[in-house]
């Protein structure tokens, strides 16, 4: 699930260099960290936080094969 809302999260920025995702599994739970730089925060948000919602419904979709129940959070520094 790392690695898609790294993909995910690199085509919508203008710096994919400073994209940072971490992971972390607790039994079934995995919650997963989104960082990005403050320019590119709203890119990743969106208008309502549309963006946010349809990255949490992909990886959401994309769980179900694994049987995990996955949190993605969108943190600033």
């Amino acid at each position: 699930m790392k690695e898609l809302v790294e993909v995910i999260a690199k085509a919508l920025v203008e710096k994919p260099d400073e994209v940072v995702v971490t992971e972390k599994a607790e039994g079934r739970n995995v919650q997963i960290e989104l960082k990005v730089a403050p320019s590119d925060m709203g890119k990743v948000i969106g208008k309502s936080g549309r963006i946010a919602k349809a990255i949490r419904s992909v990886v959401k979709a994309a769980s179900m094969k694994t049987d995990q129940r996955v949190n993605v959070e969108i943190v600033q520094d």
